[in-house]
């Protein structure tokens, strides 16, 4: 549809915002507890749940903001490959079953965004038109 393609940067940039705030609400809930705590998630959170759960924090605020977001975009799906391997995967094979939709989702709109930038609102955008 010729009429909805000119919304195309905006919508990803929508697509970026929202997605972004979603993951860093997972690492919230790692960190600090907000909205509530990661039901699972062990109280102090070992290494290797902190890195993630600062990526998770750092990665979805730079993202949401749009800088830097290609680069940032594809380290946070690639945590997101790395979770679903290790903590979903093992439970079943079936992500319905073992709970790791959202890390699927998260991964490929992440890989996503990765390639295609930030949209027409972001930090980076901004910055290239300065130049």
């Amino acid at each position: 549809m010729p009429n909805l393609t000119a919304w195309s940067p905006r919508v990803l940039s929508l697509l970026r915002i929202i997605t972004a705030l979603l993951f860093m609400e997972h690492g919230l809930m790692k960190l600090i507890h907000f909205p509530a705590a990661q039901p699972g998630a062990p109280d102090p959170l070992p290494p290797f749940m902190l890195a993630a759960a600062l990526i998770e924090v750092v990665g979805g605020a730079l993202v949401a903001a749009g800088l830097f977001a290609r680069a940032v975009a594809f380290i946070c799906s690639g945590e997101m490959a790395v979770a679903y391997f290790m903590a979903h995967a093992p439970k079943s094979f079936w992500p319905a079953i073992n709970q790791g939709d959202a890390a699927i989702l998260f991964c490929f709109v992440f890989l996503y965004l990765a390639c295609a930038g930030g949209g027409s609102w972001s930090v980076d955008r901004a910055l290239r038109k300065a130049e």
